[in-house]
């Protein structure tokens, strides 16, 4: 895991609501896999072809990455409106960096970070 438990339990309760409320950041909007309760969840969101990609800080074992892949899906708020999406699938850095434009910054090496989140924009 590249970033330890411990710090995403920090920045859940301190960081987390702050982002939220403060409209700059994308919110992830999906369904608890055990509560079926709704979470936002901030997250660095990057458009790729298609879809989105998520960077995974804290491992693909994360509570709101076994949520999208539970329920298939999730919305994404994102300057100012909602887009569905579908398909959530692992990726690994190679497929992720070549997703990803160039002008985007890539996460430090020492993040160790290997999975990525990628997910389709629903059309139709």
């Amino acid at each position: 895991m590249p970033m330890p438990r411990w710090w995403g339990h920090v920045n859940k309760r301190m960081f987390n609501p702050r982002a939220i409320t403060g409209g700059r950041w994308p919110v992830l909007i999906h369904i608890g896999r055990i509560s079926g309760a709704t979470y936002r969840t901030p997250l660095d969101a990057h458009p790729v072809d298609g879809g989105y990609l998520f960077v995974l800080v804290y491992g693909s074992h994360s509570d709101w990455v076994q949520n999208v892949l539970a329920a298939g899906g999730a919305r994404l708020r994102v300057d100012g409106r909602e887009v569905e999406l579908t398909a959530p699938r692992l990726v690994g850095k190679e497929e992720a960096f070549q997703a990803l434009p160039d002008e985007v910054a890539r996460p430090p090496k020492l993040l160790r970070i290997t999975e990525f989140l990628r997910m389709d924009l629903l059309t139709g």
